[in-house]
């Protein structure tokens, strides 16, 4: 069960209201996400390209443009290694393109998942050499790279990283942290210690954008043609769960304008597949349905077809490409199904549902949904989630954490259990010997310094407001708080003495998806709700409760007083043509009915 919190940040809202020409409810909604001065919430509200950070602040970024500059001018072969998550893919985009663009002679790898694993390696510099490639450039990876820039420094082959991955480190005995950073040319990455960029939270994509708008000033070539990458910057920006803060919510906001009419062959046909074409697209569009069709490429099949999808200035076969990564992610989300209910089973019958950290055991699992996996399950018991599978190597996994519990460090801290891990704080990749699981249970748990309290999620209410106060005009100034995501939710409301008056379910093929809620306040005023939650427990909450079953309650309505309050998202639904304003029921704790005791 959440527990939830009303956000109390004073300031003087009446004051912010008048400034900026908004409702005081939305004034406090921008204290709530930790606005203070005018200048943050200029920026927040209207900040535009001009507001982003000068590149330049980005250490070793000019040695790295000048690096290339110089191997485009002596006709040099150069060679991109990405990521193949979207991050990657996008990073992988704007570095192909943005080299050509310069006239580089250039091509790409993306690492096969199954076969070469994360990131840049040894095998794949060799490659390179073979090929007669004379400058390597990673992104969004080679942070901890440290053998593959050995390798290349041996065969007198350039190499730049370019990351946005936590920075290594050891602990030496004072238990301070000691960081070592690879031995490249140049090592672009925002999350080093004496870089001096303002806002480290940005994604590899953007990370290697920078590089470009950097190299493309010195080659005279004009500053504006870089903001052409700012649609697959947001789009690798919400895939990859950065922050929408600072010039994240800027580069995701114009970037979304952008994709309305992109230019991209690719990324038009790729809309057109998910049905997107024509509608407004939004951060959840790039997030949910955009996003997870490129990635699925990555997972069950190769992200060089993504890359593909992206690069293709020719319709037809960008068509094509579309329609096959549609197809995978729809195979994905099956998978992906069955896999959660695995590791729940898993959980439950082994016991280790009741751990502080929970390590999955999915032997037969397809290692490329184990994050998904991971995230699901973490969403279900909120606490640090690692989902571990079987590979001809040994063992690999994926985690998904939350806010107490620092991933990437607390991995650090048994270093030696692995043969390779990094990540974020947030999310993580492992692999280790298949003997060594059950010690990295017990060390994991053993050195988690983890509360109860952690483990219960928390909801954090803008204002407590009943749905009466609301107005359309009111619903519409929200959307100046958008694009929303991680680190800038939607605004959550809450109302408390709610009467239950109805209840439908609906979706599609059998299932429930979700179900439509029809609410009464003290003094009569009703208003429709939907909740796309987990519908099942709901019915079991009223069963409990009221008595009231599944059946009952959907075939003769709701004949008792059942209370309810919610935390909602107010929205307007014009499905019939006539605008109507609805709650998007978040959370719910079933009460008493008002005036019952």
């Amino acid at each position: 069960m959440e527990k939830w919190y009303v956000m109390t940040k004073r300031a003087d809202f009446d004051a912010i209201s008048r400034r900026f020409n908004i409702d005081p409810v939305t004034a406090r909604i921008l204290r709530n996400r930790d606005l203070t001065s005018e200048e943050e919430i200029r920026k927040y509200l209207y900040g535009s390209a001009d507001d982003l950070y000068d590149p330049k602040l980005l250490k070793d970024v000019e040695k790295a443009a000048v690096i290339l500059r110089d191997k485009i001018r002596e006709g040099k072969k150069i060679r991109i290694i990405s990521d193949y998550d979207v991050d990657g893919i996008s990073a992988n985009y704007i570095l192909s393109k943005g080299r050509k663009r310069g006239g580089a002679r250039v091509d790409h790898r993306v690492p096969d998942r199954m076969t070469d694993g994360y990131g840049v390696n040894v095998n794949l510099i060799d490659r390179a050499y073979e090929d007669h490639i004379d400058a390597v450039i990673t992104c969004d990876n080679g942070i901890a790279a440290f053998e593959a820039v050995e390798r290349a420094r041996s065969l007198s082959m350039t190499m730049i990283v370019t990351d946005h991955h936590e920075v290594p480190f050891s602990l030496n005995e004072a238990g301070e942290k000691e960081y070592k950073i690879p031995d490249a040319e140049a090592v672009v990455d925002p999350k080093q210690a004496d870089c001096g960029y303002p806002f480290p939270d940005i994604c590899g994509a953007v990370v290697a954008w920078k590089l470009i708008c950097v190299l493309y000033e010195i080659m005279g070539i004009p500053a504006a043609e870089a903001e052409d990458f700012l649609e697959i910057c947001a789009l690798a920006t919400v895939c990859d769960v950065m922050p929408l803060k600072d010039e994240n919510r800027i580069i995701v906001r114009e970037g979304l304008k952008k994709m309305q009419d992109t230019s991209i062959t690719g990324l038009k046909a790729l809309i057109g597949a998910c049905g997107l074409s024509g509608r407004e697209i939004t951060a959840y569009h790039l997030g949910f349905v955009i996003g997870p069709s490129l990635n699925a490429s990555g997972r069950l099949s190769t992200a060089e077809k993504a890359v593909s999808l992206l690069l293709t200035g020719n319709a037809e076969k960008a068509v094509l490409l579309a329609s096959e990564l549609r197809s995978l992610n729809e195979e994905r989300k099956e998978m992906t199904v069955e896999g959660e209910k695995e590791a729940v089973a898993y959980l439950e019958e082994t016991g280790h549902v009741k751990d502080k950290v929970l390590v999955v055991y999915l032997p037969d699992c397809h290692e490329s949904i184990a994050g998904i996996i991971a995230g699901r399950i973490k969403e279900r018991y909120h606490k640090p989630v690692f989902v571990i599978t079987r590979s001809e190597e040994g063992l690999k996994g994926s985690g998904r954490s939350i806010e107490a519990f620092s991933m990437y460090d607390e991995m650090s801290r048994i270093g030696d259990c692995f043969t390779k891990f990094g990540g974020h704080p947030m999310a993580a990749g492992l692999s280790m010997e298949t003997d060594r699981l059950e010690e990295f249970r017990s060390r994991i748990n053993d050195n988690a310094c983890l509360r109860e309290e952690d483990f219960v999620e928390k909801v954090s209410i803008d204002v407590p407001m009943p749905f009466s106060y609301l107005r359309e005009d009111l619903i519409a100034e929200f959307s100046c708080l958008e694009p929303y995501g991680t680190g800038n939710r939607a605004p959550l409301f809450a109302q408390k003495d709610l009467r239950l008056c109805g209840i439908r379910t609906f979706g599609r093929n059998g299932r429930t998806s979700g179900m439509r809620l029809a609410l009464e306040d003290a003094v009569g005023n009703r208003i429709d709700a939907v909740y796309f939650g987990d519908v099942d427990r709901f019915f079991d909450e009223l069963e409990r409760a009221f008595g009231i079953s599944r059946e009952e309650a959907i075939r003769y309505g709701i004949r008792k007083n059942v209370g309810l309050a919610v935390a909602y998202q107010p929205s307007i639904n014009d499905f019939t043509g006539r605008p109507v304003m609805e709650l998007r029921v978040k959370y719910y704790m079933l009460t008493p009915s008002p005036g019952t005791k």
